[in-house]
């Protein structure tokens, strides 16, 4: 988040600044991270792989 957001930017309150974080955090680092509870895939691919086997 640092060097991708915050580096990057000014923002003139406190709540942009809160609000671009909380966008960050749900809109890029949540979907893409893995998770250990998801067999270390991320909420991206385990959608797409939920989606292949009811597909199947």
């Amino acid at each position: 988040m640092q060097r991708e957001l915050l580096d990057r930017t000014t923002w003139d309150s406190r709540a942009q600044l809160a609000s671009a974080m909380f966008e960050w955090i749900e809109g890029f680092c949540n979907p893409l991270r893995r998770h250990t509870s998801l067999d270390n895939l991320s909420l991206v691919d385990e959608a797409l792989h939920n989606a292949a086997e009811i597909a199947a």
